[in-house]
Order: C-alpha cells, then sequence, then structure tokens
C-alpha cells in the first residue's frame, strides 16, 4: 500500500512539474503532439510492450497539464512486474514533446531456501503448496500468499501458534534475482483442554462431543484420540453437530456462536453456544402433479409415516438416493422419466407438527439417442459397448446406468474409480445422450521365477536341475490382428479375449506345459463364451536301483467350454458346460503309482456344468452381493454299458482304471453386506 501510494504522489507531482516547467496552469493546459517515448531500465521487459501497455503513441495529441501520463503510469503499475515509474521530459521541438519513462523492474524468484524450522520431510510438501516457478515475478502479494500457505500447513498438523516470515535475499549469481529466505516458528502444537456446550436443554454435552470426530479433549477416556486442534477440522465437526441435531427433528438448531480461549500457554478451551429450538413431527405428506404412480404406492415407497420425528436428510434419500433400498427417483428414472423432479414443500407448521407438499413433475419417457466412449486407449469400442445395458432406442434407466458401470468394472480392463457416466439430456427432443469415461489399467499378468535345484547326486530325491516358472496371460488378446504385427504391444489387443501360457519345471523329477484361450462373446454375436485349454505334465522318479529317471508318468489333457448368459430368473445366471479328456499314461511307475498300474494308459472322459449367479458389485472389493456357483462334474456310466462291477476289489487295476467313473458335486457361496458405509472406507461383512 505504502509503494503504491508513492507511485500516485509520483503522478501527481510529475503532472504539477510538468505544468510548472511549460509555464501552464490546469485551467488553460497546452497541447502538444506525443513525438517519441523512449524506455529506459529495464532487463526483461520488453520496451515496446511497455509503450503498448501505456497505452501512448506517437501522435497523440497529450494535455499539459492533464491527465493521459498518469493513466499510462497506472496501467503499467497495474501488471505488477514493475517496483517503480518515473516519467520525465527529454525534450520539446516546437509542438513535439518527447517522453522518458525510466522504471525499476520487480526481482525475479531465483528460489524458496527453508532456513529455519522446517524439516527436511516438509519441504516437497510445502513447495507444492506454494509458486515456487524460477523467474516469477516478487511482490507483497506473492509473499504473503507463501506465508499463509505455510502456516496454513502447519495448523493443520495442530501448530494452532505458527509464525513465518520470508526474507528477499539478493542472488549474487543472478542480476535481478532473489532467494527468499522462509524462517518458520511453529511454536508448540495446541490441544484442547476442555469443550463447554451453552444452553443445552434435550441433548447431553457427552453425547454431543462424541459427535465431533476430529476436535477432542484431552482426557483419559480419549486417550487413543488425537486432541490437537485444527481449524478446518473444528469447523467440520460443527457441522457435524448440526447434521445430528437435524436428524433428531431439531431442524432450527443453530450455533449461536463459539469461542476458542487459553486454557494455559498449548491448551485451549472451546465455548459452543447452543440454540436448540423446537423438535418437529411430520404430520401430513401430500402428492401433487403424480399421474403415472398412485399416492398409495409413493407413501409405500418412501416410508414415513405420521408422527416420525421430522429428518430433512432421511427425507431426501428416500425421495432422491436411498443406498439400502428404493426411492421415489429411482423408481421414476428406472422407467425412463429423465426429466422428473420432485420437489418438497413445507405448507404447514402447525406447532411443533409440519406438512409436507411432494411437487412432482413427472415429464415424458427419454428415449437414448448416442452413446459415445472416451478413454479406452487398448481396448475396442465393441468391446465396452456389448457390455453395455444402455441401447440407442430404449428408455433411460438409471438401474441400466449401474449396472453397465458394474459390467465395464468387472472386466477388469478399466480402474473402476475412473469410470464416469455423464447423461445428457435433451429435453426439447426429448432424448438422452451417454457417455462412457473410462481409464484403462494394466490387465496382463507375467510370472517369471528360477533357480537350480530339486535334489542332488546323493540325496533321496535324485540329481537336481533347473526349477522355475514361466507364466503369461494377456487378458485382453486380439485373435484377429494377430497378423497385424503393427498392433503388437507386446501381443495384439483389445477385442477381450483371453490367453494364457504357463511352463513349470522343478528340474528332472517334473515339467508341466499348459496353454488355453477364451473368447467372451463367441463370433462377437452373444454372450456366449468359447474356450479351449491344453496341459501336459511330466512326473519322473527316481529309481534307487538303477541310479536312473526311469519310472514316469504323463498326463495329457484337452478341455472345450461353452458358456452363456442366462435371461432367466435374471441376468446375473450363466451356465457353463464343459468336455474334458484326459489320459494317464503310466511306465514303470511301479513305486509311486497308488492305483496299482505299472505301464498303461487310464482314461478319464468328464463333463462338467456349472450353474451360477454373480451380482457383487465390484470383483477387487465387493460390498454388496452374492456369488453362488453349483456345480457337477461327471463320467459316463461305463459300468452300466459293459456290466463290470467297477468296485469289485479282484478287479485287476489296469482293467478297473482303463476308464475312470465317478460324479462329483460342488456348491460354494459367497454373500456381501455393507455394515457401515463410509466417504473412502467400508465395513463389510463376508
Amino acid at each position: 500500500m505504502k509503494k503504491f501510494l508513492s507511485v500516485i504522489l509520483s503522478v501527481l507531482f510529475s503532472a504539477v512539474a510538468f505544468g510548472q516547467r511549460l509555464g501552464g496552469d490546469y485551467q488553460s493546459p497546452t497541447e502538444y503532439i506525443l513525438g517519441g517515448i523512449t524506455v529506459e531500465g529495464v532487463q526483461f521487459l520488453d520496451p515496446n510492450a511497455i509503450k503498448s501497455i501505456a497505452g501512448l503513441k506517437e501522435g497523440d495529441k497529450i494535455n499539459i497539464p492533464g491527465d493521459q501520463i498518469s493513466t499510462a503510469i497506472k496501467k503499467i503499475w497495474d501488471q505488477g512486474l514493475i517496483g517503480d515509474v518515473e516519467v520525465i521530459i527529454d525534450r520539446i521541438e516546437g509542438n513535439l514533446l518527447f517522453l522518458i519513462f525510466i522504471l525499476k523492474e520487480r526481482p525475479r524468484l531465483s528460489n524458496y531456501v527453508f532456513n529455519k524450522g522446517v524439516k527436511k520431510g516438509e519441504r516437497e510438501d510445502l513447495l507444492e503448496k506454494i509458486d515456487h516457478t524460477r523467474g516469477t515475478v516478487v511482490n507483497d502479494a506473492m509473499i504473503k500468499n507463501a506465508q499463509k500457505r505455510i502456516r496454513n500447513f502447519y495448523l493443520e498438523k495442530g501448530y494452532y501458534n505458527t509464525e513465518v516470515s520470508i526474507l528477499p535475499v539478493k542472488d549474487s549469481l543472478l542480476d535481478n534475482n532473489i532467494f527468499l529466505k522462509v524462517n518458520v516458528s511453529r511454536k508448540k502444537k495446541v490441544k484442547v483442554k476442555n469443550i463447554f456446550f451453552h444452553g443445552l436443554e434435550s441433548i447431553d454435552a457427552a453425547t454431543l462431543k462424541k459427535k465431533m470426530k476430529k476436535t477432542k479433549e484431552k482426557k483419559l477416556r480419549n486417550f487413543f484420540a488425537s486432541s490437537k486442534f485444527i481449524g478446518k477440522q473444528y469447523n467440520a465437526d460443527k457441522e457435524k453437530l448440526i447434521e445430528y441435531y437435524n436428524a433428531k427433528g431439531y431442524r432450527d438448531m443453530t450455533i449461536l456462536k463459539d469461542t476458542v480461549s487459553v486454557f494455559k500457554k498449548n491448551k485451549i478451551n472451546l465455548d459452543i453456544y447452543i440454540e436448540e429450538g423446537k423438535k418437529y413431527y411430520f404430520r401430513n405428506i401430500f402428492w401433487k402433479g403424480n399421474y403415472i404412480y398412485t399416492t398409495r404406492v409413493l407413501d409405500s415407497i418412501l416410508g414415513i409415516k405420521k408422527g416420525a420425528i421430522y429428518n430433512s436428510d432421511v427425507l431426501q434419500k428416500k425421495l432422491n438416493y436411498n443406498p439400502t433400498g428404493l426411492d421415489i427417483s429411482s423408481l421414476y428414472l428406472d422407467n425412463g422419466y429423465l426429466f422428473f423432479s420432485v420437489d418438497p414443500v413445507e405448507v404447514i407448521v402447525d406447532g411443533d407438527s409440519i406438512d409436507i407438499e411432494m411437487r412432482i413433475y413427472e415429464g415424458k419417457p427419454a428415449i437414448i439417442d448416442k452413446i459415445t466412449i472416451s478413454g479406452n486407449t487398448k481396448t475396442h469400442d465393441h468391446v465396452i459397448l456389448r457390455e453395455l445395458r444402455t441401447v440407442p432406442g430404449d428408455k433411460f434407466s438409471r438401474s441400466d446406468l449401474i449396472r453397465s458401470q458394474r459390467e465395464l468394472s468387472t472386466l477388469g480392463y478399466f480402474d473402476p474409480e475412473k469410470i464416469d457416466i455423464n447423461p445428457v439430456p435433451n429435453q426439447a427432443k426429448g432424448t438422452v445422450d451417454i457417455h462412457y469415461k473410462v481409464e484403462e489399467k494394466p490387465s496382463d499378468q507375467i510370472q517369471l521365477s528360477g533357480g537350480w535345484g530339486g535334489g542332488s547326486k546323493r540325496s533321496a530325491y535324485g540329481y537336481g536341475g533347473l526349477t522355475g516358472t514361466l507364466g503369461l496371460v494377456f487378458n485382453n488378446f486380439s485373435l484377429r490382428n494377430i497378423s497385424k504385427f503393427n498392433t503388437w504391444d507386446p501381443l495384439p489387443s483389445g477385442d477381450g479375449q483371453r490367453l494364457s501360457i504357463n511352463f513349470q519345471s522343478n528340474g528332472q523329477r517334473y515339467q508341466n506345459y499348459s496353454a488355453s484361450f477364451m473368447e467372451p462373446w463367441f463370433r462377437g454375436r452373444k454372450p456366449i463364451s468359447f474356450s479351449v485349454s491344453a496341459n501336459h505334465s511330466n512326473s519322473n522318479s527316481y529309481n534307487y536301483t538303477t541310479t536312473k529317471y526311469d519310472q514316469h508318468l504323463d498326463i495329457t489333457s484337452l478341455s472345450l467350454g461353452l458358456g452363456r448368459r442366462l435371461k432367466r430368473p435374471d441376468d446375473y445366471f450363466t451356465l457353463n458346460n464343459s468336455l474334458t479328456y484326459s489320459l494317464y499314461h503310466y511306465r514303470n511307475y511301479k513305486n509311486y503309482s497308488r492305483i496299482g498300474i505299472d505301464t498303461g494308459y487310464s482314461n478319464n472322459i468328464a463333463f462338467t456344468t456349472t450353474l451360477s449367479r454373480n451380482n457383487i458389485d465390484e470383483f477387487n472389493f465387493p460390498t454388496k452381493g452374492s456369488s453362488i456357483a453349483l456345480t457337477l462334474s461327471l463320467t459316463p456310466p461305463y459300468s452300466l454299458f459293459n456290466n463290470i462291477n467297477y468296485s469289485d476289489p479282484n478287479l485287476k487295476p489296469a482293467e478297473r482304471f482303463k476308464f475312470v467313473e465317478y460324479h462329483k458335486w460342488g456348491f460354494d457361496s459367497d454373500w456381501y453386506a455393507t455394515l457401515i458405509a463410509g466417504k473412502k472406507r467400508h465395513l463389510v461383512l463376508r
């Protein structure tokens, strides 16, 4: 402010000086034509830019005395780049006036230097709070803003009496540059000794103190809770007090005032003065403008009875968003009425009773027009579109939006927290466009491990060898682009197919090779999955007599699978069928065979069917829903065809296990329920 006043005085003095020098006065100013302007004293700024900012150019008419020059000085000053401005007359040639603008630029920022009171680990955090761009013009506002942000940084940590000073220091290496040296005196943390409530009648102080989650007294009962006083958290706790009172029916409750007083050096007392007001109750609820649904239906969904405690939050949840059940808005929005609105109006307040009139605008059902997608840099559009429950030409439904978000989340290709759905309604046309925004996340897996082991020459396990695992899983594979090498990264991707290749070795004792491929939308038309997998393992046992690996068991399996999404009882159900053939080849396996076959073959042909239902909301961190599966695996009933009793112990193993016969049943179930729902964290029962 002092600097600004000095410039104003300088402008006024210059105007008076011009008048005196030219012998003019304000009653009869002399008119000149500006012959030219010279700018001096600038180093980083462009002189032509200064002239442009001043708004003066050659040929302009200037009155001396007059306000053109003072206005030009003010325009330059307003840019915040100049610390001082002086205007003098260079010369006068006839009626031509030549001026010199002598400027002093403000210093530029070289860097911040944290000198005292700032821990090493806090410096990066502080730099993020303040503008530390090198070359920035340093002015008083910038310094004060940095002081304020640094102090707020420590206020959030409980240092209520923090003092911050910032001193400019000239940079000896760079001309017209300065360091800003920061000194911090954080003092001790301020803690809350007592919280006093005044004006309480219906609710006791102990209950209110529990509702203040972050602002706690320094008491033995709060041993595990922090008693630091942080203004931002204290204000949030006062809002919680108001919310609690409103939920109890005290809709007029107000905090008249609150004071902070020093108890001791680093301890404070809080005094909160409350006016509770009356406790209100719902009386009559009227519906106006409802034609699609009857008053009886709306009353049953609202679920607020006459005489219930008046709670505006509960009312809004039952009208617009009820996380635990149906609400009025969902009833309409799920039936296409996107332009629906309901406005609860208090029409009568009689003593402690309130009558509410629900004013409804239903409008017409909205039809989905366009579906657009953005953010999918890897996954092709058709993979996303086929999972959506919102289809152009269908009626709008909010539940379909929620279901579409779930389906995109369960694909595993996108960050569930970054899936954004934006309906864009057009009330004039009665349509709505829906835009889906996603963010890709890594979904492929690579597993690689290795070593040397599996025994030594003298051990009971025989010779050692190379052990390890190599596994590759591509969860968003594209078979149709396998020949397009420019799309490989490292393999072609984007069609939602799954390719898995695995190799495992335990030296000479065991090797396993497996590969599988799954297409979730067979031929791309219906949600029918097709899968094929192959597996081969080789187990070799050590013979102590021959000191060789000459006992072998080879297992080769091939499996084909088909699955489809069912529509009934609902489309959360799926039915998956697979046919698997496994061949067991025993070669001199007499010491290890558990079924008595030394050399020969055993065949296993199995059909597996799984009926499952899965409606959990998110696969990684589910909060609600269930997953149920009933599985049956069975082989052909060979005993019915050949009249052989396979349970006969006298039957030779080679005959008994030539074809394996069995049936196997399985049932799995997982249920999830949210016990406590928070903004960032949930307590979920599984």
